[in-house]
């Protein structure tokens, strides 16, 4: 699919990293914009500065995430891509042992619940509503072409570490949706892929201390580095533009295969 100012464009968690590079990259080719995030001062700031619009959005309220996609299309008409970058990650033992008295202590379940909630339900939220648009619309080409979803995951979806059985859960969950929806969907003209991103330069990295970052990117095969938003912006693009590429689950990591640990 050509991106252009004829392919309106929704990007979940587009406040800040994968997202907010995603948003900025749609933008530079032409596509009007919406960015989804419940951080209302991030989320504006970086509208105004690539020029799209901000929608406050919850990916696990309904009524939000109708509220925002209707907004969204007020101003720029239905969208023919989504792309969802919304998700948080959490690192709770199934059962660990309380510091003081050693006493066994199981995983809460509200973190649990919370981290299924929006990296895997909240995903499958924002596809039916923007699909249930997308359908509708005129097809761009012969191919019978309409839009197109990327979701994210992580390589934690295939190599959950120690204290990742949410994060782990709610991302392969992801992936293995991707597949049937993209069936679901191929009546219809729209492409669904997934991308699992290894380890980034992301907010939620940027608090850890640099010894710490630097003891990652040892991890990494090659290039021993931290991925770069901008690297996961270019590959969502790909996705985008090559119309071939459907029901494909893909890992951009350097190579790195997580141990245990």
């Amino acid at each position: 699919m050509q991106i252009d100012a004829a392919s309106p464009a929704v990007v979940t968690g587009g406040a800040s990293g994968l997202g907010a590079a995603t948003a900025r990259a749609l933008a530079a080719r032409g596509a009007p914009v919406a960015i989804f995030d419940r951080d209302e001062g991030a989320g504006e700031a970086v509208a105004k500065e690539i020029g799209c619009l901000f929608c406050a959005v919850d990916v696990t309220d309904d009524a939000s995430v109708e509220a925002g996609f209707a907004q969204a299309r007020a101003r720029h008409g239905q969208e023919r891509i989504l792309v969802n970058c919304a998700g948080i990650a959490i690192a709770t033992k199934t059962v660990g042992r309380d510091k003081e008295t050693g006493a066994a202590k199981p995983h809460p379940m509200a973190p649990f619940e919370r981290t299924i909630a929006i990296n895997l339900i909240g995903t499958f939220r924002c596809i039916r509503a923007a699909a249930t648009g997308m359908v509708d619309l005129p097809p761009i080409d012969a191919e019978n072409s309409k839009g197109v979803i990327i979701n994210t995951a992580s390589v934690a979806a295939e190599d959950g570490q120690i204290g990742q059985a949410a994060y782990a859960a709610s991302k392969a969950g992801v992936v293995g949706m991707t597949l049937p929806i993209a069936r679901d969907l191929m009546g219809e003209g729209i492409r669904v892929n997934t991308i699992l991103p290894g380890i980034f330069e992301t907010p939620m990295m940027a608090g850890l201390p640099e010894k710490a970052q630097a003891a990652l990117a040892e991890m990494i095969p090659f290039p021993k580095r931290l991925g770069r938003p901008e690297e996961y912006a270019r590959l969502a693009i790909f996705l985008i533009e090559h119309d071939y590429m459907n029901g494909e689950d893909i890992r951009l990591d350097g190579a790195i295969r997580m141990g245990p640990r």
